[in-house]
């Protein structure tokens, strides 16, 4: 089971809101014994509830944090940061996402940690890095993925449009997991730790590279403009006559004709080929969508093997055939009577689905200390 991967590993973590608590939640998800800790106002997570304005506690920052066990520890007190001490010593992997500095501050830079513990895995998280002429400016996801291109390649060519959900955010998160995974497969054989400075804008300019070729290239791309963001009428989005939309991905020349014979235009086929942006071609398959209903093109496509699938509203996704068959969607423990729904560990483990989470539990730093030193 894939939850046993990481068992025996014990994290702390320091990160709030979104980013960091969705990398432990992965690790949490491996088997790792996660402790997240808070200070005495809590994760400002715990207030944040943009979507329905909830007065009570944010059940986003329950879902983020299922899995874990919750400690609060006043870090700017003595007790506070004698307390951290002992939890760091026989901790694992560190996780946190202040601006840099803030830990030094707090009295915990990476020399005294790596003092503390040798083997301890660090991962600082941030929006630009720990260096650079931006290290401590502030930001959110949109500024992450504007810093680095990809906002600006992303929507129509009237204007640029951001993403939903949150790239950079959960780029950076997964990058984290990443970095910490592999940290620990290189202290298994140097017995080290090891210092990890990730940065969400970093995570967003890794996917570059094609883009940044292109543009050496002389072939800057642009939106509406390319292949793949919207300039070829073979790999779009197209609207229906009720006003829905279906995506259409046939790029290789079989899935292209296979979807030309459907829609009974063999004559599309040759124009396939036609120079970017392929604007009268778009145009032609456009009013193709636009003579049916969304329903109607899957009754007609569905079945076709041509890289076609509806785009489907968020209220059509936990009940999609497939997504039931994976498994992945499921009602979070504690959240029930209000309603919470997590999506779990995105793998299956040796043909088993992933197991939902337990609620996040609140606990005492004691019961941490004393469990841990058991090992």
């Amino acid at each position: 089971m894939s939850r046993s991967f990481l068992s025996g590993i014990r994290v702390l973590d320091l990160s709030q809101f979104l980013p960091g608590p969705f990398a432990t939640q992965m690790l949490a998800d491996m088997g790792a014994d996660v402790v997240k800790v808070e200070p005495p106002k809590g994760d400002p997570m715990r207030a944040l509830d943009p979507i329905t304005n909830d007065r009570g506690a944010s059940p986003y920052h329950a879902l983020v944090n299922a899995g874990k066990r919750v400690v609060t520890l006043d870090l700017k007190s003595d007790e506070g940061r004698a307390t951290f001490t002992d939890m760091i010593a026989a901790a694992d992997v560190l996780m946190e996402s202040y601006r840099p500095g803030v830990m030094a501050r707090l009295g915990f830079g990476h020399a005294h940690l790596r003092d503390l513990n040798p083997g301890l895995v660090h991962c600082a998280l941030s929006g630009y890095g720990q260096n650079g002429p931006m290290r401590l400016t502030g930001g959110h996801d949109i500024n992450y993925v504007a810093a680095t291109g990809q906002l600006g390649l992303t929507g129509p060519d009237t204007k640029p449009h951001m993403a939903y959900p949150m790239v950079a955010d959960y780029a950076g998160a997964m990058q984290s997991v990443t970095a910490i995974l592999g940290a620990l497969v290189g202290r298994g054989t140097t017995g080290q730790g090891a210092y990890l400075d990730v940065a969400m804008a970093d995570s967003v300019l890794a996917w570059q590279s094609q883009a940044l070729t292109a543009l050496k290239r002389g072939h800057p791309p642009a939106r509406d403009a390319d292949m793949l963001t919207g300039g070829a009428a073979f790999y779009g989005v197209y609207e229906t006559a009720d006003g829905r939309f279906v995506s259409l991905g046939a790029i290789e020349a079989v899935f292209w004709a296979n979807f030309c014979e459907a829609i009974d235009r063999p004559d599309l086929i040759d124009r396939q080929d036609e120079p970017l942006p392929q604007t009268d071609l778009i145009a032609d398959v456009a009013a193709v969508f636009k003579g049916r209903t969304r329903e109607e093109w899957d009754n007609v496509l569905t079945d076709v093997d041509c890289c076609y699938h509806p785009v489907l509203e968020i209220d059509e996704v936990e009940h999609h055939p497939q997504n039931t068959a994976r498994g992945l969607i499921a009602p979070q423990e504690g959240l029930e009577t209000e309603g919470g729904t997590s999506v779990l560990l995105p793998f299956w483990t040796d043909g088993a689905a992933p197991v939902p989470r337990t609620p996040m539990a609140e606990v005492s730093a004691a019961d941490v200390i004393g469990g841990w030193k058991k090992r």
